[in-house]
């Protein structure tokens, strides 16, 4: 007779690691302000309020992933940042609506739980729900053995928010005339990593050796939930939209009304050097377009007598500029010249 047991630690989960992931979650997850306001994480499902000055609160919810960044985390050992940078791709998605970020979840996946590095892309979850004024109210770590390699694993996010029905940003609000404004990106948040890393591989390109290219490509993403949040309540906003995947004119058309068009200059956009570099990589103009953010992180669209009181909501890295106007037109957006690539 075979007195081998066999054990859910022996095929390669460790229950018992997770449960001290989940203590650890437990007492980072606060305010920004440092109080403590959940006290379920552990539990089934998390529970929460809807802020009570919201007259008729409508719910908006989004949910994204940091895509192949992670290998460059993997890459650099470097796993503090990667967290903002998940915090950052639904909270981003969820202001675009008017909506206020209130809560966020997390899901790890990983081949083995190794508490060092899981503990530092929480801190960075933390510290992205600090910056965007949400609470961390929970998540899920599964424990994959097989399914993932070894040392490898994936992240994504879900994010809720409310908004009062009166105050959602939507389409009707934008008017012919109205501006265009690009807000900077801090690099090249978290799209087009699939590429990045065709290119490294192919040139043999040691990042770990390059510190330009150490720092760029694990710069966390901006987070605009707090200076978008503050000129919605001001009424100067007519329309936003977060440049994600698909660049500019992919995700700028999606806010877009009928018969109206985005007018957009191309030349006007003062793109990052990172971004430079890319393009010397015999990339063309379209597909860096189609590709990457190119130094614009977010839009606002905005009324023209509203100009000059946008900048004081913003940081000087950050400072808003014009680079197209809203115009009658059947498509959606137009765009202008070209890049001019520093």
């Amino acid at each position: 007779m075979n007195n081998k047991t066999f054990t859910y630690k022996k095929s390669g989960v460790n229950i018992d690691t997770a449960d001290k992931f989940v203590n650890f979650i437990a007492k980072i997850s606060t305010n920004k302000k440092g109080n403590k306001k959940f006290s379920n994480i552990g539990g089934f499902g998390s529970i929460s309020n809807i802020p009570k000055n919201i007259k008729r609160p409508k719910i908006v919810a989004c949910t994204d992933g940091v895509g192949t960044k992670i290998e460059i985390a993997n890459i650099l050992n470097k796993f503090d940042t990667i967290g903002i940078d998940l915090v950052a791709m639904s909270v981003n998605d969820l202001i675009v609506q008017g909506a206020k970020p209130i809560l966020f979840l997390d899901y790890i996946s990983t081949n083995k739980i190794i508490l060092s590095k899981l503990k530092l892309i929480i801190n960075g979850i933390n510290a992205g729900c600090n910056i965007s004024n949400c609470d961390l109210v929970g998540g899920e770590t599964a424990e994959m053995p097989g399914t993932y390699e070894k040392g490898k694993f994936d992240i994504a996010g879900f994010a809720v928010g409310v908004v009062d029905e009166n105050k959602i940003l939507n389409k009707k609000k934008i008017k012919n005339g109205d501006l265009i404004l690009a807000v900077p990106s801090s690099g090249i948040h978290s799209n087009g990593y699939s590429l990045i890393r065709h290119i490294l591989n192919k040139k043999k390109i040691n990042i770990k050796k390059d510190f330009f290219l150490k720092k760029e490509l694990i710069r966390p993403t901006k987070i605009y939930v707090n200076e978008v949040l503050n000129l919605i309540e001001k009424k100067l906003l007519n329309g936003c939209a977060n440049i994600t995947g698909g660049g500019l004119e992919d995700n700028i058309k999606r806010v877009i009304p009928d018969g109206l068009c985005a007018s957009i200059n191309l030349d006007k956009i003062k793109t990052l050097k990172i971004f430079s570099w890319l393009k010397k990589n015999n990339i063309s103009d379209k597909e860096m377009l189609k590709t990457f953010n190119c130094g614009v992180g977010f839009c606002l669209i905005i009324n023209s007598k509203n100009l000059k009181k946008i900048n004081r909501y913003f940081s000087k890295n950050f400072k808003p500029y014009v680079i197209g106007k809203i115009i009658k037109g059947k498509n959606k957006v137009k765009l202008n010249a070209k890049i001019n690539w520093i």
